[in-house]
This record gives structure tokens, C-alpha cells and sequence, in this order.
């Protein structure tokens, strides 16, 4: 028996995201915590008797679960479509 070949290449990220772009929601909550750090390190406004970057964080975790079901959503969506498509080029019914 012949050795099996090398293993095939993982999608490029780029190709990934052609096919998918609904998972650029998953970048929301990503640079809320991270890249707008930076930009609310303050103490000062308070608002609702709260530091500014505590109230910023408290709205980065508000919106992560509403980013996840966005992409989730798009996601099903898309799966639907490629399914339809793909029974509708065999002549079947999804």
C-alpha cells in the first residue's frame, strides 16, 4: 500500500472570510475590550455614579452575546443558501 500524501492545506484566512464574512461580527467584542482600552482609561466623566472605563467594559460585555448571535445568525443563513442551492442544482427539494 502507498504511504498517504501530505496532508491538505488549511484555508487561508482571506478565503475564509470571501466565504464568511459574517464572522467579522466576532471582532466587536475583541476590539471593544482591547483596542478602545486605551481611548476610556479615564476616570472622569462618571456616568451613573460610574467610572467612565467601567462603564465602557459593562457595555463591551453587553454587546459580546448580541455580536455572537449576529454571526450565528448570518451563519444558519448562509448554511440554508449554500443548502438550497446545492439541492436546487440536483433537482431535489431542501
Amino acid at each position: 500500500m502507498a504511504p498517504p500524501g501530505p496532508p491538505p492545506a488549511p484555508p487561508k484566512v482571506t478565503d475564509v472570510l470571501r466565504r464568511r464574512p459574517q464572522l467579522l461580527w466576532l471582532l466587536v467584542p475583541f476590539v471593544l475590550f482591547l483596542g478602545a482600552v486605551p481611548f476610556v482609561n479615564r476616570v472622569r466623566p462618571v456616568l451613573l455614579g460610574l467610572p467612565f472605563l467601567f462603564l465602557c467594559m459593562i457595555a463591551a460585555t453587553l454587546l459580546t452575546p448580541l455580536a455572537v448571535w449576529l454571526t450565528h445568525r448570518a451563519d444558519r443563513r448562509a448554511d440554508r443558501a449554500d443548502r438550497a442551492g446545492l439541492a436546487d442544482r440536483r433537482g431535489e427539494r431542501p
